[in-house]
């Protein structure tokens, strides 16, 4: 190059119109220019480039021979930039094979899951979900820094330290409840803050998530109780509890989804443990993205409510 400034897109755009037209009518016309504007901006390049690029002949614009071995690169070049700025496409969930990965504890999968794959076998049947847990223990998923590189789409459940550059949508709050087997001594009587803490217990500490607060709650008022098992996770309570005569503090989320199953009995919990919201989290990236924007509403649609 005969010149150290950088090179102007737009003396690109002129140089492939006339390779492609061989013309400067037809290649003023194509790039939106007067011919006279067109061959000040052909000069100028030629002077940047230091070649004569095209030479007129009876025949048309001829390119020189380095005019000949830059065009394909020239072309690719603009291809690629147009398609880079080009608006998103949009999304067509019907057609779509994408996967979608979704951050969510054991209760969200066995609570969310079974409602949303039916319905996206009805709408999208080739997408695809995979999730992911979102704990914050060392060597663990960092759930916000996984939302902001894209490696994780959608966060749901109680997440109150995720912090800046996330968006959030409410889908309903959500309290605890006790769960029994059906057989149990307590399963036909109240549930007095007595008779709970008499019982044998399970305990669940699932950390890194808003539920392990609350068996530190519990500890902090002072609730003393026989705990027989603790687990780090809710997914094999049911079957636990369904065999034994333990009872087990759980997300009313959970207990509707696996009561009738079990042959639990639900009750109301005794102790007075705050409610705790269930949102969905996206991080700003991804706030215009096509196909996370119908994620999103297919999750409120689904699972939004006013309580």
């Amino acid at each position: 190059m005969n010149d150290s400034r950088p090179l102007d897109l737009n003396l690109l755009r002129v140089f492939d119109a006339l390779f492609r037209a061989r013309r400067v009518a037809p290649a003023a016309a194509a790039v939106g220019l007067t011919q006279p504007a067109f061959s000040n901006a052909l000069a100028r390049l030629r002077r940047q480039l230091d070649d004569e690029l095209f030479t007129r002949t009876p025949a048309g614009m001829q390119p020189t021979a380095h005019a000949e071995r830059i065009a394909p690169s020239v072309a690719q070049a603009l291809a690629q930039l147009e398609a880079s700025l080009a608006p998103p496409a949009a999304f067509d969930p019907a057609r779509s094979d994408r996967v979608f990965r979704i951050a969510m504890t054991d209760i969200g999968e066995i609570y969310f899951l079974p409602t949303l794959l039916a319905a996206l076998q009805r709408e999208a049947p080739q997408v695809g979900i995979a999730t992911v847990r979102h704990s914050v223990r060392e060597g663990a998923l960092d759930l916000r820094e996984a939302l902001a590189r894209g490696s994780v789409d959608l966060a749901v459940g109680w997440l109150p330290d995720l912090g800046s550059g996330v968006f959030q949508r409410r889908l309903f709050e959500q309290r605890y409840v006790c769960l029994m087997s059906a057989a149990h001594p307590l399963a036909g009587t109240r549930l007095t803050q007595a008779r709970f803490l008499k019982a044998r217990h399970a305990a669940v500490a699932s950390e890194g998530t808003g539920h392990g607060r609350v068996e530190t709650l519990m500890r902090r008022l002072g609730v003393k109780r026989l705990v027989s098992l603790q687990l780090p996770h809710f997914v094999a309570v049911p079957h636990i509890v369904a065999g034994t005569d333990l009872l087990v503090t759980v997300p009313e989320a959970l207990a509707e989804r696996v009561a009738e199953p079990f042959d639990l009995v639900v009750r109301e919990h005794p102790i007075a443990l705050p409610r705790f919201p269930v949102s969905l989290f996206w991080h700003r990236r991804a706030h215009q993205d096509a196909g996370q924007r119908w994620l999103r509403e297919r999750f409120v649609a689904l699972f939004a409510r006013e309580d």
